[in-house]
C-alpha cells in the first residue's frame, strides 16, 4: 500500500466533499490525478484506511476502544463490499454531480461515506460503548490476614517464640490458622532476610492426631531484606486435623520432604482454649 498516497489531507478533503456537496471540473480533475496513484490492490483498503486517517487527525487523540475499533473495521469492510456490488446508498440525500457518478468512483464514495459515518457517531460510540472493567485490586497478604481475623471464625492464633539459630535473633510476629478452610498466614518481624539461592525458610505443622516424625509441610518462603514485616500464607500439603505445633526451619532451595530439625528459627505451640 502506497503510504504517501493514504497520508495525503487533500484526497481525503476531496473525497468528504465528493460524498457532500460535489467537485467542481478543477477539484475533479485534481482528484483524477490523485487517485491515478493508487494502485488497483489499495481499493478494497481504503475505506478502513480513510477511516482510520480521519480518526486520527480530525478527531480527539483520545485512545479507541477496542469494541469500537472492531466495529468501525467491519462497517468499513461491509461499505467496500457493497459499493462493490454498486449498492452504495449516499447519506446526504438530493442530485449527485456526474463526477461523482463515473465509473470507478464507486469506491472511493464508499470512502467518503464512511468518513462521515465515522466523525459523526464517533461521539456516540466513544461516550455509549461498555464501559471499560477495571479488576479491583488484589488484596495483600497483610490485608487478606486481617480479614481473615475479621471474619470471627474458630481460629487458631499463637505468638512465635525464637530459638537460639542466629537468624532467629528478635523474631517476632504470630500464626493464624483457619481449620474449616484449612487456610492461615504467618507474620514475622525480626526474622532475617535469606538467599533464595543458598536457603530458605520452611514452615512445618505437628498434627495432633499423626505421627510427630511426619509433620505436615507448609510451604517454603523467603524473608526480603529490608522488610520489618513479612506476611506469608501458609499452603498445607496435606490435611490438618488438629494443629498442635507449627514450626519454621531453614533447608535447601525448595524446602525438603522430611526435615533433618537441625536449624529450627521459631516455634508456636497451640495452647488448649
Amino acid at each position: 500500500m502506497n503510504a504517501a498516497f493514504l497520508d495525503d489531507e487533500t484526497l481525503v478533503d476531496f473525497l468528504v466533499q465528493l460524498e457532500t456537496e460535489g467537485l467542481d471540473p478543477a477539484a475533479s480533475r485534481e482528484l483524477d490525478a490523485l487517485l491515478a496513484q493508487a494502485p488497483a490492490a489499495t481499493r478494497d483498503a481504503l475505506a478502513t484506511a480513510a477511516a482510520a486517517l480521519t480518526i486520527a487527525h480530525r478527531l480527539p487523540a483520545d485512545p479507541l476502544p477496542a469494541a469500537v475499533r472492531s466495529r468501525l473495521v467491519e462497517q468499513g469492510r461491509d461499505t467496500v463490499r457493497r459499493a462493490a456490488a454498486g449498492k452504495i446508498v449516499p447519506l446526504a440525500p438530493g442530485p449527485r454531480p456526474a463526477s461523482a457518478m463515473r465509473p470507478g468512483l464507486g469506491w472511493y464514495a464508499a470512502a467518503a461515506s464512511l468518513l462521515l459515518a465515522v466523525a459523526a457517531w464517533w461521539p456516540r460510540l466513544a461516550t455509549d460503548g461498555p464501559a471499560a472493567v477495571v479488576p479491583p485490586p488484589v488484596p495483600t497478604f497483610a490485608e487478606q490476614r486481617a480479614a481473615l481475623i475479621a471474619s470471627g471464625r474458630g481460629l487458631v492464633r499463637q505468638a512465635w517464640t525464637g530459638t537460639e539459630d542466629a537468624a532467629a535473633a528478635g523474631v517476632a510476629g504470630d500464626v493464624v490458622w483457619d481449620p474449616a478452610t484449612q487456610s492461615g498466614y504467618m507474620r514475622f518481624s525480626g526474622l532475617a532476610a535469606n538467599d533464595a539461592r543458598v536457603e530458605q525458610y520452611q514452615l512445618w505443622i505437628f498434627d495432633g492426631t499423626r505421627d510427630d516424625r511426619y509433620p505436615v509441610d507448609g510451604g517454603v518462603f523467603d524473608v526480603p531484606a529490608g522488610v520489618a514485616e513479612v506476611v506469608v500464607p501458609i499452603h498445607a500439603r496435606l490435611p490438618v486435623r488438629e494443629a498442635a505445633l507449627f514450626a519454621v526451619t531453614i533447608e535447601p532451595p525448595g524446602g525438603v520432604v522430611v526435615s533433618s530439625r537441625e536449624r529450627i528459627v521459631a516455634l508456636a505451640r497451640v495452647v488448649a482454649s
